[in-house]
């Protein structure tokens, strides 16, 4: 089969290689559309390690080609694959944190992933789209997953208000997921594009990020600060704006992966406003039927997310774009493999 292969860091070239089969209760299926996210361009670029030649690609949807009677698929059924692995055996799986699992994987990194035509998971790994889920925009739901797994992890109320930090495409995803548990949504950046596409997506209000962003929000907040903070941006500084930003006896969930060892934070306020910092990995195999279903039923909005459709054998294009851009006004880019 066809597929693109990451020779070396930085060396991305379009190749032949065997047909994964279906066994052992596998499903075997035809990669139509994939994303592109930010983990595939640090593998690219050597900052995640990986075993080489690699097949990159964890967010991925297409059509059976094979499955087991059992699982209910057909032929030619459009699906959603979960890309992350879990022995189903250690002690975090039985205690229900796959997620959390030492011996798992994801798909792209730690075994050949979707940028290729066929991929093989296991069938517990495979969900059915409906009708109203447009398999080009699919791969977001991957994307969706994460973000509700985190919100869940927090607890949002309707009536709450609820901050955004950072606009980009996990942003615009919290933002629709808080406004559908019936919060005041509020998002904040500097990008004038991603405010408008915001209050498109159903926020309550947008405030651009800068100094006076803290003072704004709370004078929006009945003076008090919101009652959630979700930073998507990953960003040491916008973990303390989220810290100085929530109201006392608020929650933070820190959704942006942040990887610096030390940093400067306005601790005191941790403890004088008795603040909780939640955080969230990954996701598990339930939140996807959820996930599809705020999708299916309009609650959550993919299309105007994606902001680029490029052929998979651009992909080494796409992913430089993806780098150039350093999280400015690009969104999501979909690969289309047909």
């Amino acid at each position: 089969m066809k597929a693109m292969l990451l020779t070396a860091p930085g060396e991305l070239v379009p190749g032949d290689v065997a047909k994964p089969k279906a066994d052992g209760g596998q499903v075997l299926v035809h990669v139509t559309h994939s994303g592109i996210c930010g983990t595939d361009y640090k593998i690219f670029s050597g900052a995640i390690p990986v075993r080489y030649p690699r097949i990159m690609g964890h967010e991925m949807a297409g059509e059976v080609v094979e499955a087991p009677a059992s699982t209910g698929l057909r032929t030619g059924d459009r699906v959603i694959v979960d890309p992350e692995g879990y022995d189903g055996v250690c002690f975090f799986c039985r205690a229900g944190h796959t997620g959390l699992c030492p011996n798992g994987y994801l798909v792209g990194r730690d075994v050949d992933g979707g940028f290729a035509e066929y991929l093989a998971s296991p069938a517990s790994h495979v969900f059915r789209l409906p009708e109203a889920v447009d398999t080009a925009h699919a791969p977001l739901i991957q994307v969706l997953t994460t973000c509700l797994h985190a919100q869940r992890q927090v607890d949002i109320f309707p009536g709450e208000y609820v901050v955004v930090l950072g606009l980009g495409v996990t942003g615009q995803l919290h933002v629709q997921l808080a406004k559908a548990r019936g919060a005041t949504v509020i998002g904040v950046t500097r990008s004038a594009d991603k405010r408008a596409l915001a209050e498109k997506l159903g926020a309550d209000l947008t405030i651009p990020g800068g100094d006076d962003a803290i003072a704004k929000v709370r004078e929006a907040t009945e003076g008090r600060g919101p009652d959630v903070v979700i930073e998507t941006t990953g960003v040491v500084q916008q973990l303390a704006t989220a810290i100085h930003m929530a109201r006392p006896g608020g929650r933070i969930l820190m959704y942006g992966i942040i990887t610096a060892k030390e940093a400067a934070l306005p601790f005191y306020d941790l403890y004088f406003k008795e603040l909780r910092l939640i955080n969230a990995r990954v996701a598990k195999s339930e939140d996807y039927p959820a996930s599809i279903a705020l999708v299916e039923r309009g609650a959550v909005r993919l299309g105007p997310i994606v902001s680029e459709v490029m052929p998979l054998g651009e992909l080494k294009s796409a992913i430089g774009m993806l780098g150039a851009d350093g999280g400015g006004q690009r969104l999501k880019i979909i690969l289309d493999h047909n």
